[in-house]
């Protein structure tokens, strides 16, 4: 429910004053089932604007520091991240990143539309850079578009 007041009543209307983003290839995603959504992350904005253009609800993979926060802003951030369809990881070593591809897969199976960003976080000066193979190899293993 928080989700879609949100995207529709707070979050959507004050966003869409700021800038219309440009987005390519809404219609390859599927109106339901399991999929992958795949988009390159050179803002903080980029996980607010996507899920206004996309129908669906999307869950994102987003570190877990998100969630570990303390005192008011960290249960603010914590409760934001949680109502927004973020599932917290851990990116710490290459146990962690397996870890991560687990957690993806179990949404897949779930159904869920999961959002990715394959660089694995966010570029720290707006340009795109080379994308890690976990999405790639994720999309192989469960055969999902």
């Amino acid at each position: 429910m928080w989700y879609w007041l949100f995207k529709y009543i707070f979050m959507g209307p004050l966003l869409s004053l700021l800038g219309r983003p440009k987005v390519e290839g809404l219609e390859y995603i599927p109106d339901s089932g399991p999929a992958i959504l795949a988009s390159n992350h050179l803002a903080v904005a980029d996980s607010f604007y996507l899920p206004l253009v996309v129908r669906r609800r999307i869950t994102f993979l987003a570190k877990s520091e998100y969630f570990t926060g303390t005192g008011l802003k960290g249960w603010f951030t914590r409760w934001f991240y949680t109502v927004a369809g973020q599932v917290p990881i851990d990116r710490t070593d290459a146990d962690a990143a397996q870890s991560a591809l687990d957690t993806a897969e179990r949404l897949l199976k779930q159904g869920k539309l999961l959002g990715m960003y394959p660089e694995g976080t966010r570029s720290p000066d707006g340009r795109l850079y080379k994308g890690k193979t976990g999405l790639a190899r994720l999309a192989l293993q469960t055969g999902v578009p």
